[in-house]
């Protein structure tokens, strides 16, 4: 008897191949690292805004550095069209990061991991936001375990994946 390979199925691969083609707006997640040069945030910031711009709705979480950067450049282009998911409630994030925060109109707060360490919570939010979009752009270090995890599974799931590595 042979075994079942665990290829991957039709119906997934032919998803994957539409979201390539597809040239209307798409839900694209952009996450990343806290500790990031700040010549790469106006890199990020930039990318973000040209994304909104094309009327992509761009998802991402509230921390210092990338996601910082993504929601400076989406909130430039089109308010409407970001959605913020924060691991915690606001009340729990950095008193640098809540003044942005506030201005954010889709903003989606987590008070129920306000008991879990950031690193749970951070854990459970990125899997929250790779179960909303159908792409995910990610800037991380070879190191940064929580965000290659994300990554693998958004892969696991199908979304398109672009990751950039700081170092």
């Amino acid at each position: 008897m042979s075994q079942a390979l665990d290829l991957p199925k039709v119906d997934d691969f032919l998803q994957e191949l539409a979201t390539i083609q597809q040239t209307g707006s798409k839900r694209i997640a952009l996450l990343g690292s806290r500790h990031v040069p700040i010549t790469h945030q106006y890199l990020i910031e930039m990318m973000s805004y040209a994304l909104v711009l094309a009327n992509n709705r761009l998802i991402t979480s509230g921390a210092a550095g990338t996601n910082s950067a993504a929601i400076k450049g989406a909130m430039r282009a089109d308010p409407n069209l970001l959605t913020v998911i924060l691991p915690q409630s606001l009340e729990r994030q950095p008193r640098e990061s809540r003044e942005q925060l506030e201005q954010v109109m889709h903003l989606v707060e987590s008070p129920e991991n306000d008991h879990l360490a950031l690193s749970e919570a951070s854990a459970l939010c990125n899997q929250e936001i790779i179960s909303r979009c159908q792409q995910l752009i990610c800037f991380a270090f070879h190191d940064s375990i929580t965000l290659l995890k994300t990554c693998q599974d958004a892969e696991d799931q199908r979304k398109l994946v672009t990751l950039f590595y700081f170092d």
